[in-house]
């Protein structure tokens, strides 16, 4: 076991303040405050502090490390998710986990680590006016963030879960790849969502982050940006509000001045942030075009054990149908099945819910990514504020993604019978179970689709703060830089015009990388 490297470098002397335990208001000067820890902010704290420049960190969940991941899921979702794994978009029909301790997201997510589509990237620049992000300019970048945090294709056979979308592409003719991942002496636990407890993954909380803090970044945990003060053309001073153990608001606050800032609070609060600000926003562009990857799943049930919760969470995906001609493509991947996760997303109630957690151990669970964002059909959603200042997403589920989610649904549960299944559901309140593909086939086209009924959920959350070289389309330029405002810049998920059509981490380590050190270079002269 990799022994805690926060437990270690609090004790050399890591500059880290619990706005929890300030009992009087901070002030704080830097270089370059960075709000937010996850890929974003992990990335750029490195880089910013290797520059030479003074960095301060501000996050508004807790510190925790591997002293406190116990691989339980009732102490890992309220204590490292957003409103504990329960979050829900404005009218409750979209599930969204997001991260919220020191390393964001990096610290909970399921490790898969993919390069960013060049299709992606080539409607951006001739969609979105997007520059110098081409996969021939990015690939150095993605070569560095690789290296570093040891992402490399995962050499283990996949566990059951996993295999069955290899065996069921296999049989099929359909594409299938190993997952990469950002692992290091992984003991193959299947915990990776409630933190890693022996430091394997390669997240921001024991990679850049420690790196920063070792070089001299100040780090403020359960502290919140709340608003930016500014005068003109210039950022003047970042207000924060901390937060007590329970992770309520506390009216201490902490204000950080600093040359530049820098967000990369993630794609709902990094344009909440703007808006509760009241910044500049000519063109209305801060907080829409949200994306989320929607994401529908189906489970499958097996005579022999699947284990759902043991093993690498992911290990294999599906292109297959990302990129088709018509209508709104979606990736394969499967879910890694822990049982209070299960517990309260399936749908049922009583003896039907019963008998599905009975046979928890041999149930396989497939989800499809859809990838949101390339045509009219597809806006995506809109950040807003409720009644406390807190981001509010209001995407509506249209006709555009019911069909994608009908075929979706279709191609898992050829891809579950293709690999052996003795009988599949679609998870949508009816609790269909199909007893062979010939059933699921003739069944799925009949049934009728729709919010708060058919389970819909996203770990991706994506857009809010585009990029653009015209102001008019994004809210930032291709290197995030602000376009009103000189000292102000966007480094994190929301940054994104679209979804990518593959999981975010490794695309935000790429750019964040090439940005950030554009950024350094500029304060450095």
């Amino acid at each position: 076991m990799i022994p805690d490297p926060i437990v270690a470098g609090l004790a050399r002397g890591w500059k880290h303040i619990d706005g929890a335990a300030l009992d009087a208001p901070l002030n704080l000067e830097a270089d370059v405050v960075i709000v937010g820890t996850g890929a974003g902010g992990g990335t750029a704290a490195e880089i910013l502090t290797q520059a030479g420049l003074e960095v301060v960190l501000v996050e508004a969940g807790p510190l925790r490390s591997s002293t406190h991941f116990v691989m339980e899921e009732r102490r890992a979702y309220p204590d490292l998710y957003q409103q504990s794994a329960a979050m829900k978009t404005r009218d409750g029909a979209i599930g969204m986990l997001q991260g919220r301790s020191v390393g964001g997201s990096t610290t909970v997510n399921w490790t898969t680590s993919i390069r960013t589509p060049k299709p992606t990237l080539a409607h951006w620049a001739r969609h979105h006016r997007v520059e110098g992000l081409s996969r021939a300019e990015l690939d150095p970048w993605f070569e560095r963030a690789e290296r570093r945090l040891n992402i490399h294709p995962w050499p283990v056979p996949p566990n059951r879960n996993n295999d069955t979308l290899a065996q069921g592409c296999a049989a099929l003719g359909w594409e299938y790849t190993v997952i990469r991942r950002n692992v290091k002496g992984c003991a193959n636990l299947g915990y990776c969502g409630m933190g890693c407890p022996i430091n394997a993954k390669q997240s921001m909380l024991v990679t850049t982050l420690p790196a920063a803090l070792d070089a001299g970044a100040t780090l403020l945990s359960r502290t919140e940006a709340w608003t930016l003060s500014r005068e003109g053309e210039r950022i003047t001073a970042l207000n924060c509000l901390t937060r007590d153990p329970n992770h309520q608001r506390r009216e201490v606050g902490v204000t950080v001045r600093a040359r530049h800032y820098l967000l990369c609070g993630g794609a709902l609060h990094s344009p909440a942030l703007m808006l509760r600000s009241a910044l500049p926003d000519p063109h209305q562009r801060v907080g829409q075009r949200t994306f989320l990857h929607p994401s529908v799943m189906s489970v499958a049930e097996f005579d022999g054990p699947v284990a759902a919760h043991a093993g690498a969470p992911q290990s294999v995906y599906s292109d297959q149908f990302v990129w088709p001609e018509e209508g709104l493509g979606f990736k394969l991947e499967v879910a890694p099945l822990h049982p209070v996760l299960v517990a309260t997303n399936v749908p049922g109630f009583g003896p039907q819910h019963q008998a599905l957690m009975q046979r928890f151990n041999h149930i396989q669970g497939m989800i499809a990514l859809v990838r949101d964002g390339f045509d009219a059909t597809s806006p995506g959603g809109r950040v807003q504020l409720d009644d406390h200042g807190d981001p509010l997403l209001d995407y509506p589920l249209n006709d555009a993604f019911w069909q994608a989610a009908r075929r979706a649904f279709l191609a898992m549960a050829e891809a579950q019978f293709a690999a052996g299944a003795q009988r599949v559901m679609t998870m949508d309140d009816s609790m269909p179970w199909w007893a062979s593909w010939a059933e699921a086939k003739a069944g799925i086209p009949q049934l009728e689709l729709a919010p708060l009924k058919t389970m819909v959920a996203s770990a991706h959350i994506m857009g809010g703060c585009g990029m653009s070289e015209d102001p008019t389309q994004g809210v930032v330029d291709s290197l995030g830089r602000h376009h009103q405002l000189a000292n102000l810049s966007v480094m994190d998920g929301s940054m994104l015009p679209t979804s990518l059509g593959a999981n975010p981490q490794l695309t935000l380590y790429g750019i964040v990388g090439r940005n950030a050190t554009a950024l350094a270079e500029r304060l450095g002269s």
